[in-house]
């Protein structure tokens, strides 16, 4: 398995806009933070593009993301926002070089789009995390904190409270996964996950309870939950009900849809659309244990 190299203090971060639009106000914050950390943070003023919702017309957000795959001097791409539009863009895009030297692509939502593409096409791991338009001012930032630890080297370890839907058991595996929707939308496409024998996370925001429902029911007809080694449900955030209520809450309805399979399941990890936005290294090697006490899920040295 290729890696990217873990940054150096003076490595340059390459800041792109795949999808919704961002004015400079919305990440100067990032920006200080990461310059402060002692990286070098670039961008290109297309960056501040506008297209109606988009950070500029197609080929501009195309160019600009290609410009920083083959940039050399480039150890990271972090993706400023979600919204909607990265797949828009993923087929476009040349990988030779990215192959060649591997980066670090991250964020996460829309870019979820990446993450996919790139596990499934080219087994490179990749950062899911809080992204530029995410990062709170405070010292404490948990998800600004625990990116830093990533990219510095230290390997992912995480340790949070059981919960009354967790079934328990030891799993390991790849982890992969993402935001909930996008993975859905990817069924069918070069860039859908086989999610056979690893570890498989999901987040979700903004989703009606029936379509959460919908989503479960695709993933358990596609097959792909049918030989995972583990499930991680993270943030299932301001999750909408109809004037008819569905009946049951994100969790339960995922609950549910894992019964007839035996691979252990964690809710509440804290990552997703929640102001405690852990990163998550996809692509490596990962254990996760669920027991009545708790949740441990630690990276796995290869």
């Amino acid at each position: 398995m290729k890696i990217a190299p873990y940054l150096q203090p003076g490595d340059q971060i390459a800041l792109v806009a795949p999808a919704r639009k961002i004015i400079h106000d919305e990440i100067a914050v990032a920006i200080r933070k990461m310059e402060s950390a002692g990286y070098r943070v670039v961008y290109e003023e297309d960056l501040f593009a506008e297209f109606h919702q988009f950070a500029g017309e197609d080929p501009i957000r195309i160019a600009t993301f290609q410009r920083y795959l083959d940039d050399p001097a480039t150890r990271m791409i972090w993706c400023v926002r979600g919204g909607y539009g990265s797949v828009r863009i993923i087929d476009q895009l040349d990988f030779t070089a990215f192959q060649k030297a591997p980066k670090w692509i991250a964020g996460f939502s829309d870019i979820t789009v990446f993450h996919s593409h790139i596990h499934q096409l080219m087994g490179i791991p990749t950062l899911h995390c809080a992204m530029p338009v995410n990062i709170l001012a405070d010292d404490d930032d948990s998800g600004f904190l625990s990116l830093l630890k990533i990219i510095r080297g230290e390997a992912m370890s995480y340790r949070i409270d059981s919960h009354s839907l967790n079934r328990t058991g030891v799993a390991h595996g790849k982890l992969v996964g993402g935001n909930l929707s996008i993975l859905y939308s990817l069924m069918g496409s070069p860039s859908s996950l086989d999610t056979a024998g690893k570890i498989l996370f999901i987040e979700d925001l903004d989703e009606y309870l029936y379509h959460i429902d919908r989503m479960m029911m695709q993933l358990k007809r596609a097959g792909k939950l049918e030989s995972l080694a583990g499930l991680i449900v993270g943030g299932m955030s301001d999750i909408n009900d109809n004037t008819i209520p569905f009946g049951f809450e994100a969790e339960q309805i995922i609950r549910a849809h894992c019964e007839g399979y035996s691979f252990p399941v964690c809710f509440g990890f804290p990552a997703g659309h929640i102001p405690d936005n852990r990163a998550l290294k996809l692509g490596v090697e990962v254990e996760l244990k669920v027991d009545n006490e708790g949740v441990t899920l630690k990276e796995i040295a290869n």
